[in-house]
């Protein structure tokens, strides 16, 4: 599967000319001589120089085999080759995934060991704080964290450089932006985890047996670590991949930034090597995280049928439906206001009784500009979402068991990368940056009623209609259908924000919509000159982002968990124990 999913990619970049339409020489042509017509025998002389296939397969072919002996074919803009160029830009991605890394395992340590140790001392689950926090902050992109910290950090305080590579203090500002939100995460999938080995049978007995809080705790995090290990490679994996916007941000000449200048470059080499790299990359470094999650856990790997599993507790839907009415005001109040015209004498106008959000660079009301692109953003993420929906359910009524297949592969596929890949075919655009999103999308809905669906088809209930004579589709119709579709549609309802805020991360880039269109990404982009002379053009976006963060994390944080076994007294009367 693994050598399928590079082939495949190396096949559709190669064919990326051709999918869009023109011919690779005449591309290169425009790149290098834009005033030059293209003549037969100019485009003749750039074959024949840059030895160019005549057709996508046998250009993959060539590059495949070359890339087997460490050649990856020579860039059709710069003329250099490009193994040297891949090799430094992964070099810099690399390291600017680890700095994120050691920063990731810091916050997840500050959120969850102190109270994975009042936990163990209190006989009582993890508790919602830690939780919460974790929450709120993986849910804020990564783009609007390296905002704040540009803003507050490098231009405010004067304390670290803005942009640029090469010296260790410019690495801090995106390892931070990179490594806070993915610490977050980390700290979720170790508080879930936590909670599951409190109630297991092991802390019980360890408890009976006078061990300490300290050992306890010790014991408990190892076997969160375990699990978290695996998440830990595929944060690292995909941060590689998704970085790009950070990279954008800060100057930062990683491989994602190289693969963005590709395609607008039309360097079609340079751009199959950047997106090979990262995914062989990504691929190596998730089996490094099976190999080490096996290692921690040791013996009790193969005892993993005997533990405990804690039910996923209910949301908080009160706190949601507060900040989703509070977007919906913002919007309502910008919608009647004027977010096109255009008035040079209200230019960068700070915020007033007229204009409440003040006016962007050319004096246009960032209020209406900001309702104007709620309907364009959070618009685009809700048509994904219920494509992605309809295309999850689909996939997963196919489904015979719960091992890892296709789906599992695209779901860490980052969707930046699949949109620098759409937009090399399709040019940019809004339709090229939702069309990217939503052919990731479906994939984590797909996963989820995958398992959805395997339950219920082990359930007593369906294994009595087929010994019925029920047939597949009527079980599914009757039985399946009917049982997933809840959970998937609250699955579905909860990622409208992150899909919203990755079509915002594409227009950010430039390769969504146009830079003088209200989209948030968009006007967030346009804005970015003006962070310290203007900053409240860069607030309004940043806002809205910040709250489809808050929505997205409102909907999905978890009240603490029942426990499944019950505290009990020991005959002493002193040492607690779980039945």
């Amino acid at each position: 599967m693994t050598g399928g999913t590079v082939l495949t990619l190396v096949l559709l970049i190669g064919a990326l000319p051709w999918l869009r339409g023109q011919d690779p020489a005449r591309t290169v042509l425009r790149a290098l001589f834009r005033e030059r017509e293209a003549d037969p025998a100019a485009l003749a002389a750039i074959r024949a120089d840059l030895g160019l296939p005549t057709d996508p397969l046998t250009g993959a072919w060539w590059w495949l085999r070359g890339a087997l002996r460490g050649d990856l074919g020579t860039s059709w803009v710069d003329r250099e080759p490009v193994g040297p160029e891949v090799a430094r830009a992964l070099g810099v991605s690399a390291t600017l995934a680890g700095a994120a890394v050691v920063v990731a395992v810091a916050v997840a340590a500050v959120l969850v060991v102190p109270a994975t140790y009042r936990a163990v001392s209190r006989d009582r689950p993890l508790g919602l704080a830690a939780g919460i926090a974790a929450t709120t902050l993986a849910v804020i992109p990564e783009v609007v964290v390296g905002i704040v910290l540009l803003g507050v950090v490098a231009l405010s305080w004067e304390m670290l450089p803005t942009s640029g590579w090469g010296r260790p203090e410019q690495v801090v500002l995106p390892a931070l932006a990179l490594g806070l939100p993915a610490g977050a995460l980390l700290a979720r999938v170790l508080a879930s985890t936590v909670d599951g080995a409190l109630a297991e049978a092991w802390v019980a007995t360890w408890r009976a047996n006078g061990v300490g809080a300290p050992a306890t705790s010790a014991a408990v995090l190892r076997r969160a670590a375990a699990v978290a290990v695996p998440q830990l490679a595929l944060a690292f994996a995909g941060l590689l991949g998704s970085a790009v916007a950070v990279e954008q941000l800060f100057a930062v000449p990683g491989a994602g930034r190289t693969a963005l200048r590709a395609v607008l470059a039309q360097d079609l080499p340079l751009l199959q090597g950047c997106v090979t790299a990262l995914v062989l990359t990504a691929i190596g470094v998730a089996a490094l995280g099976g190999w080490a999650h096996g290692a921690l856990l040791g013996p009790a790997r193969h005892t993993e049928a005997d533990q405990v599993v804690v039910p996923a507790p209910a949301g908080r839907p009160r706190v949601t439906i507060v900040l989703v009415v509070g977007l919906l005001l913002a919007v309502a109040a910008g919608l009647p206001r004027d977010a096109r015209g255009v008035s040079l004498a209200e230019r960068l106008r700070p915020p007033s009784a007229g204009l409440p959000l003040g006016a962007d660079a050319l004096g246009r009301d960032v209020l209406a500009r900001f309702a104007s692109g709620a309907l364009l953003t959070v618009g685009a993420g809700l048509v994904i979402s219920v494509v992605a929906l309809l295309v999850g359910v689909t996939v997963a009524l196919t489904a015979r068991h719960v091992r890892a297949g296709v789906t599992d592969v695209l779901n860490a596929v980052p969707a930046v990368l699949v949109g620098v890949l759409v937009t090399a075919v399709t040019g940019p655009g809004l339709l090229a940056a939702a069309t990217a999103v939503a052919l990731v999308a479906w994939v984590p809905l797909a996963v989820h009623g995958r398992t959805l669906v395997v339950q219920v088809l082990a359930t007593g209930v369906v294994r009595a209609a087929v010994l019925a004579g029920a047939n597949r589709a009527q079980v599914l119709r009757r039985h399946v259908l009917p049982a997933v579709t809840g959970p998937l549609l609250r699955h579905a309802a909860a990622r409208v924000p992150p899909v919203s805020i990755n079509v915002a991360a594409l227009s950010f880039l430039g390769l969504g919509a146009a830079h003088d269109s209200p989209e948030w990404g968009a006007m967030l982009a346009e804005s970015l000159d003006y962070l310290e002379q203007a900053p409240w053009t860069v607030a309004s976006p940043v806002a809205g982002l910040v709250l489809l963060g808050l929505i997205s994390a409102s909907a999905t944080t978890l009240r603490a968990a029942p426990q499944t076994t019950r505290p009990m007294r020991s005959p002493s009367g002193t040492t607690p124990v779980r039945r």
